[in-house]
Protein backbone atom coordinates (compact mmCIF):
# COMPACT_ATOMS: atom_id res chain seq x y z
CA UNK A 1 0.00 0.00 0.00
CA UNK A 2 1.17 3.57 -0.54
CA UNK A 3 1.96 5.82 2.03
CA UNK A 4 1.42 9.47 1.84
CA UNK A 5 4.08 10.96 3.40
CA UNK A 6 3.35 13.87 5.97
CA UNK A 7 6.01 16.44 4.90
CA UNK A 8 7.88 16.91 1.91
CA UNK A 9 9.54 18.98 -0.56
CA UNK A 10 10.16 18.55 -4.60
CA UNK A 11 12.98 19.00 -6.66
CA UNK A 12 13.75 18.21 -10.44
CA UNK A 13 16.03 18.01 -13.23
CA UNK A 14 17.32 22.08 -11.79
CA UNK A 15 18.17 20.62 -8.61
CA UNK A 16 19.87 17.38 -10.38
CA UNK A 17 22.01 19.42 -12.99
CA UNK A 18 23.17 21.45 -10.23
CA UNK A 19 24.75 18.39 -8.09
CA UNK A 20 25.70 16.73 -11.31
CA UNK A 21 27.57 20.31 -12.08
CA UNK A 22 29.42 20.46 -8.90
CA UNK A 23 30.63 16.83 -9.00
CA UNK A 24 31.66 17.25 -12.26
CA UNK A 25 33.55 20.49 -11.19
CA UNK A 26 35.26 18.62 -8.53
CA UNK A 27 34.59 21.29 -5.52
CA UNK A 28 32.04 19.53 -3.83
CA UNK A 29 32.51 21.71 -0.91
CA UNK A 30 32.62 25.56 0.46
CA UNK A 31 32.55 27.58 -2.34
CA UNK A 32 31.38 29.92 -5.12
CA UNK A 33 27.90 28.43 -5.51
CA UNK A 34 27.89 29.29 -1.26
CA UNK A 35 28.35 32.82 -2.19
CA UNK A 36 25.62 32.54 -5.24
CA UNK A 37 22.94 31.36 -2.87
CA UNK A 38 23.83 34.06 -0.21
CA UNK A 39 23.38 36.75 -2.78
CA UNK A 40 20.45 35.54 -4.41
CA UNK A 41 18.43 34.89 -0.90
CA UNK A 42 19.01 38.04 0.17
CA UNK A 43 17.98 39.64 -3.23
CA UNK A 44 14.41 37.45 -3.09
CA UNK A 45 13.61 38.01 0.18
CA UNK A 46 14.85 41.84 0.11
CA UNK A 47 17.56 40.76 2.96
CA UNK A 48 20.22 42.90 3.94
CA UNK A 49 22.34 40.93 5.77
CA UNK A 50 22.47 36.81 5.34
CA UNK A 51 24.96 33.89 6.00
CA UNK A 52 24.51 30.18 4.67
CA UNK A 53 25.04 27.51 7.27
CA UNK A 54 25.10 23.70 7.15
CA UNK A 55 21.86 23.24 9.24
CA UNK A 56 18.71 25.20 10.95
CA UNK A 57 19.92 23.76 14.72
CA UNK A 58 23.14 25.18 14.04
CA UNK A 59 22.16 28.50 12.74
CA UNK A 60 20.08 28.66 16.46
CA UNK A 61 23.52 27.79 18.29
CA UNK A 62 25.31 30.29 16.60
CA UNK A 63 22.31 32.91 16.12
CA UNK A 64 22.44 32.44 20.84
CA UNK A 65 26.67 33.10 20.76
CA UNK A 66 26.24 36.28 18.55
CA UNK A 67 24.17 37.82 20.86
CA UNK A 68 27.38 37.89 23.38
CA UNK A 69 24.34 37.68 26.51
CA UNK A 70 26.40 36.68 29.72
CA UNK A 71 26.84 32.96 30.75
CA UNK A 72 23.63 31.84 32.57
CA UNK A 73 21.17 33.91 31.29
CA UNK A 74 17.89 32.82 31.14
CA UNK A 75 16.10 33.03 27.06
CA UNK A 76 12.88 32.51 27.33
CA UNK A 77 11.49 29.84 24.68
CA UNK A 78 7.93 28.40 23.22
CA UNK A 79 7.68 24.67 24.81
CA UNK A 80 5.56 24.17 21.55
CA UNK A 81 8.72 23.68 19.46
CA UNK A 82 11.31 21.33 18.13
CA UNK A 83 13.89 20.43 20.88
CA UNK A 84 16.89 22.20 18.81
CA UNK A 85 15.90 25.89 20.14
CA UNK A 86 16.41 24.30 23.62
CA UNK A 87 19.32 22.51 22.84
CA UNK A 88 21.38 25.46 20.99
CA UNK A 89 20.12 27.76 23.87
CA UNK A 90 21.89 25.01 26.19
CA UNK A 91 24.85 24.41 24.37
CA UNK A 92 25.45 28.08 24.27
CA UNK A 93 25.75 27.98 28.02
CA UNK A 94 22.22 29.71 28.94
CA UNK A 95 19.33 28.68 30.49
CA UNK A 96 15.78 27.69 28.24
CA UNK A 97 12.49 28.96 29.97
CA UNK A 98 9.41 27.61 28.02
CA UNK A 99 6.36 29.35 27.99
CA UNK A 100 3.01 28.78 26.30
CA UNK A 101 1.65 29.42 23.30
CA UNK A 102 -1.88 30.54 21.57
CA UNK A 103 -4.35 27.36 20.81
CA UNK A 104 -5.22 28.58 17.40
CA UNK A 105 -1.69 30.15 16.08
CA UNK A 106 0.82 27.79 18.34
CA UNK A 107 2.68 30.88 18.69
CA UNK A 108 3.87 33.22 21.05
CA UNK A 109 2.51 36.44 22.50
CA UNK A 110 4.14 38.89 24.39
CA UNK A 111 1.33 38.15 26.90
CA UNK A 112 2.45 35.01 27.43
CA UNK A 113 6.27 35.65 27.30
CA UNK A 114 5.78 38.82 29.93
CA UNK A 115 5.23 36.04 33.39
CA UNK A 116 8.42 34.45 32.20
CA UNK A 117 10.24 37.49 32.54
CA UNK A 118 13.17 37.65 35.63
CA UNK A 119 16.27 39.72 35.95
CA UNK A 120 18.19 36.72 34.58
CA UNK A 121 16.46 37.11 31.32
CA UNK A 122 18.78 37.67 27.72
CA UNK A 123 16.75 37.09 25.05
CA UNK A 124 13.36 36.03 23.77
CA UNK A 125 13.17 33.46 21.20
CA UNK A 126 9.84 33.35 18.75
CA UNK A 127 9.19 30.55 16.06
CA UNK A 128 6.74 31.66 13.75
CA UNK A 129 4.82 28.17 13.56
CA UNK A 130 3.47 26.68 10.23
CA UNK A 131 4.68 29.76 8.89
CA UNK A 132 2.01 31.85 10.49
CA UNK A 133 3.89 34.77 11.79
CA UNK A 134 4.78 35.93 15.39
CA UNK A 135 2.60 39.49 16.44
CA UNK A 136 6.37 40.54 16.56
CA UNK A 137 6.24 44.55 17.73
CA UNK A 138 4.58 43.59 20.88
CA UNK A 139 7.38 41.29 21.57
CA UNK A 140 10.51 43.34 20.43
CA UNK A 141 8.34 46.52 22.59
CA UNK A 142 9.37 44.00 25.85
CA UNK A 143 13.04 45.65 25.36
CA UNK A 144 14.76 42.20 24.95
CA UNK A 145 17.10 40.83 21.80
CA UNK A 146 14.49 38.16 19.78
CA UNK A 147 16.07 35.43 18.05
CA UNK A 148 13.07 34.70 15.22
CA UNK A 149 13.49 31.22 14.15
CA UNK A 150 11.46 31.05 10.71
CA UNK A 151 12.24 27.38 10.13
CA UNK A 152 8.87 27.10 9.02
CA UNK A 153 8.75 30.87 7.75
CA UNK A 154 11.10 31.23 4.52
CA UNK A 155 8.14 32.89 2.83
CA UNK A 156 6.15 34.87 5.34
CA UNK A 157 5.83 38.24 5.59
CA UNK A 158 4.62 40.75 8.94
CA UNK A 159 3.57 43.73 7.66
CA UNK A 160 5.78 43.40 4.38
CA UNK A 161 9.13 42.28 6.56
CA UNK A 162 10.32 39.20 6.05
CA UNK A 163 9.89 36.41 9.04
CA UNK A 164 13.67 36.14 10.04
CA UNK A 165 14.25 39.79 9.12
CA UNK A 166 12.73 41.34 11.64
CA UNK A 167 13.87 41.15 15.46
CA UNK A 168 17.94 41.42 16.05
CA UNK A 169 18.89 38.08 14.44
CA UNK A 170 17.08 35.34 12.79
CA UNK A 171 17.09 31.82 11.52
CA UNK A 172 16.27 29.58 8.23
CA UNK A 173 16.08 26.07 7.57
CA UNK A 174 16.36 24.60 4.32
CA UNK A 175 16.27 20.62 5.57
CA UNK A 176 14.76 18.18 3.30
CA UNK A 177 11.27 18.75 4.18
CA UNK A 178 10.87 22.72 4.26
CA UNK A 179 9.59 25.01 2.14
CA UNK A 180 12.84 25.77 0.18
CA UNK A 181 15.27 22.85 0.43
CA UNK A 182 19.20 22.50 -0.21
CA UNK A 183 19.12 18.59 1.04
CA UNK A 184 20.04 20.05 4.54
CA UNK A 185 21.30 23.29 5.54
CA UNK A 186 20.37 26.81 6.99
CA UNK A 187 20.65 30.50 6.95
CA UNK A 188 21.35 33.11 9.77
CA UNK A 189 20.50 37.18 9.39
CA UNK A 190 20.87 40.09 11.86
CA UNK A 191 20.22 44.02 11.61
CA UNK A 192 23.89 44.72 12.40
CA UNK A 193 26.50 43.35 9.97
CA UNK A 194 28.94 43.02 11.78
CA UNK A 195 26.52 39.99 13.62
CA UNK A 196 27.15 38.38 9.98
CA UNK A 197 31.05 38.97 9.26
CA UNK A 198 31.51 36.85 12.74
CA UNK A 199 28.70 34.22 11.51
CA UNK A 200 30.72 33.71 8.15
CA UNK A 201 34.12 33.82 10.07
CA UNK A 202 32.96 31.55 13.08
CA UNK A 203 31.18 28.97 10.62
CA UNK A 204 34.71 27.58 9.52
CA UNK A 205 35.88 26.89 12.85
CA UNK A 206 36.64 30.68 13.82
CA UNK A 207 39.50 30.96 10.97
CA UNK A 208 39.55 34.30 9.46
CA UNK A 209 40.74 34.55 5.52
CA UNK A 210 42.73 31.74 4.51
CA UNK A 211 42.82 28.88 1.70
CA UNK A 212 42.58 29.38 -1.84
CA UNK A 213 40.81 33.03 -1.40
CA UNK A 214 43.83 33.72 0.65
CA UNK A 215 46.54 32.74 -1.98
CA UNK A 216 44.51 34.49 -4.95
CA UNK A 217 44.44 37.65 -2.64
CA UNK A 218 48.45 37.50 -1.88
CA UNK A 219 49.97 35.17 -3.12
CA UNK A 220 53.45 36.53 -1.29
CA UNK A 221 52.15 35.23 2.19
CA UNK A 222 52.39 31.87 3.62
CA UNK A 223 48.51 31.55 2.84
CA UNK A 224 48.36 28.11 4.77
CA UNK A 225 48.89 29.88 7.71
CA UNK A 226 46.21 31.39 9.34
CA UNK A 227 44.29 33.22 12.44
CA UNK A 228 42.06 31.44 15.40
CA UNK A 229 39.46 34.21 15.81
CA UNK A 230 37.98 32.43 18.46
CA UNK A 231 36.65 28.97 18.89
CA UNK A 232 34.21 27.56 16.76
CA UNK A 233 32.74 24.69 15.85
CA UNK A 234 32.50 24.13 11.79
CA UNK A 235 29.40 24.79 10.21
CA UNK A 236 30.25 25.41 6.75
CA UNK A 237 27.81 24.44 3.53
CA UNK A 238 28.51 23.04 0.52
CA UNK A 239 28.36 24.02 -3.04
CA UNK A 240 25.93 20.98 -3.53
CA UNK A 241 22.85 22.14 -1.02
CA UNK A 242 23.58 25.66 -2.29
CA UNK A 243 23.05 24.29 -5.74
CA UNK A 244 19.94 22.31 -4.94
CA UNK A 245 18.98 25.70 -2.92
CA UNK A 246 19.66 27.87 -6.05
CA UNK A 247 17.51 26.10 -8.21
CA UNK A 248 14.84 26.24 -5.66
CA UNK A 249 14.94 29.62 -5.58
CA UNK A 250 13.87 29.91 -8.86
CA UNK A 251 10.56 27.91 -8.50
CA UNK A 252 9.76 28.59 -4.91
CA UNK A 253 6.57 31.32 -5.92
CA UNK A 254 5.13 28.24 -7.73
CA UNK A 255 5.88 25.87 -4.94
CA UNK A 256 4.27 28.32 -2.48
CA UNK A 257 1.54 28.61 -4.47
CA UNK A 258 0.73 25.32 -4.95
CA UNK A 259 1.11 24.96 -1.06
CA UNK A 260 -1.53 27.79 -0.84
CA UNK A 261 -3.99 25.67 -3.05
CA UNK A 262 -3.52 22.64 -0.68
CA UNK A 263 -4.26 24.58 2.56
CA UNK A 264 -7.59 26.26 1.20
CA UNK A 265 -9.17 23.34 -0.53
CA UNK A 266 -8.28 21.47 3.07
CA UNK A 267 -10.02 24.50 5.22
CA UNK A 268 -12.63 24.56 2.80
CA UNK A 269 -13.47 20.97 3.29
CA UNK A 270 -12.84 20.53 6.85
CA UNK A 271 -13.62 23.51 8.69
CA UNK A 272 -17.14 22.63 8.39
CA UNK A 273 -17.38 19.23 10.26
CA UNK A 274 -18.28 19.47 13.54
CA UNK A 275 -15.80 17.97 15.08
CA UNK A 276 -12.54 19.50 13.85
CA UNK A 277 -10.61 22.63 14.84
CA UNK A 278 -8.64 23.81 11.78
CA UNK A 279 -5.94 26.70 12.05
CA UNK A 280 -5.88 29.82 11.34
CA UNK A 281 -5.08 31.79 7.56
CA UNK A 282 -2.86 35.03 7.46
CA UNK A 283 -3.90 38.35 8.77
CA UNK A 284 -4.24 40.98 6.51
CA UNK A 285 -0.92 42.10 7.34
CA UNK A 286 1.09 38.62 7.28
CA UNK A 287 1.86 36.79 4.88
CA UNK A 288 1.86 32.63 5.47
CA UNK A 289 4.30 29.96 4.20
CA UNK A 290 1.56 27.18 4.53
CA UNK A 291 4.31 24.69 6.13
CA UNK A 292 1.95 22.70 7.85
CA UNK A 293 -1.62 22.07 8.36
CA UNK A 294 -2.60 21.32 12.24
CA UNK A 295 -5.77 20.18 12.83
CA UNK A 296 -7.15 19.76 16.41
CA UNK A 297 -9.61 16.50 16.91
CA UNK A 298 -11.04 14.12 19.89
CA UNK A 299 -10.02 11.41 20.04
CA UNK A 300 -7.21 12.43 17.70
CA UNK A 301 -4.64 9.37 18.87
CA UNK A 302 -7.26 6.92 17.33
CA UNK A 303 -7.70 9.00 13.94
CA UNK A 304 -3.72 9.20 13.64
CA UNK A 305 -3.94 5.27 13.91
CA UNK A 306 -7.03 4.67 11.30
CA UNK A 307 -5.29 7.41 8.79
CA UNK A 308 -1.96 5.20 9.28
CA UNK A 309 -3.89 1.64 8.53
CA UNK A 310 -5.45 3.85 5.64
CA UNK A 311 -1.72 4.82 3.85
CA UNK A 312 -1.88 8.52 5.70
CA UNK A 313 1.05 9.31 7.71
CA UNK A 314 0.69 11.88 10.17
CA UNK A 315 2.21 13.30 13.05
CA UNK A 316 2.50 16.04 15.92
CA UNK A 317 4.72 18.83 15.81
CA UNK A 318 5.58 19.16 18.32
CA UNK A 319 5.78 17.19 21.66
CA UNK A 320 5.78 20.01 24.32
CA UNK A 321 9.50 20.36 25.35
CA UNK A 322 8.59 21.23 29.14
CA UNK A 323 7.01 17.98 29.11
CA UNK A 324 10.65 16.04 28.45
CA UNK A 325 12.33 14.55 30.96
CA UNK A 326 16.00 16.32 29.99
CA UNK A 327 14.53 19.64 30.73
CA UNK A 328 13.29 18.91 34.09
CA UNK A 329 10.59 21.31 34.31
CA UNK A 330 7.91 21.26 36.50
CA UNK A 331 5.59 24.16 34.86
CA UNK A 332 2.16 23.84 33.51
CA UNK A 333 1.43 25.41 30.13
CA UNK A 334 -2.15 24.47 29.79
CA UNK A 335 -2.38 25.62 26.07
CA UNK A 336 0.71 23.38 24.65
CA UNK A 337 -0.43 20.34 26.69
CA UNK A 338 -3.96 20.66 25.41
CA UNK A 339 -2.20 20.98 21.75
CA UNK A 340 -0.36 17.71 23.06
CA UNK A 341 -3.36 15.96 23.42
CA UNK A 342 -5.42 16.86 20.16
CA UNK A 343 -3.28 18.61 17.67
CA UNK A 344 -2.11 17.00 14.41
CA UNK A 345 -0.07 17.38 11.84
CA UNK A 346 -1.57 16.24 7.90
CA UNK A 347 0.14 16.14 5.07
CA UNK A 348 0.91 19.20 3.29
CA UNK A 349 3.50 19.92 0.52
CA UNK A 350 4.57 19.84 -3.48
CA UNK A 351 4.84 16.36 -3.59
CA UNK A 352 1.17 15.67 -3.11
CA UNK A 353 -0.64 15.01 -5.78
CA UNK A 354 -4.70 16.26 -5.81
CA UNK A 355 -5.82 12.71 -5.89
CA UNK A 356 -3.77 12.35 -2.79
CA UNK A 357 -5.78 15.91 -1.83
CA UNK A 358 -8.65 14.09 -2.02
CA UNK A 359 -8.29 11.20 -0.66
CA UNK A 360 -6.93 12.38 2.35
CA UNK A 361 -9.93 14.72 3.45
CA UNK A 362 -12.22 12.09 2.27
CA UNK A 363 -10.72 9.60 4.48
CA UNK A 364 -11.02 12.39 7.18
CA UNK A 365 -14.82 12.83 6.99
CA UNK A 366 -15.49 8.89 6.81
CA UNK A 367 -13.34 8.70 10.51
CA UNK A 368 -16.32 9.14 12.05
CA UNK A 369 -19.27 7.91 9.78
Amino acid sequence: MKMISVFGSKVGPEEIAGVTACMESQWMGFGKKVTEFEKKFAEHFSIENFAMVDSGSNALYMACVLLRLPKGSEIILPSFTWVSCAQAVIMAGHHPVFCDVELDTCNVTADLVSPKITKKTGAVMVVHYAGKPVDMNPVMELGFPVIEDAAHAVNSRYYGKPCGAISDIGIYSFDAVKNLTTGEGGGITAKNKELINRAKMLRYCGIGFSGFDAAAANAENRWWEYDIQEPFIKMLPTNISASIGIAQLDKLNDLQAYRKKIWQIYTEELAAVSWIICPPDAASHETHSYFTYVLRVPDRDRLARYLFDKGIYTTLRYHPLHLNKLYQSNVSLPNCEQLNADALSIPLHPNLSMEDVWYIIDTIKAFRR
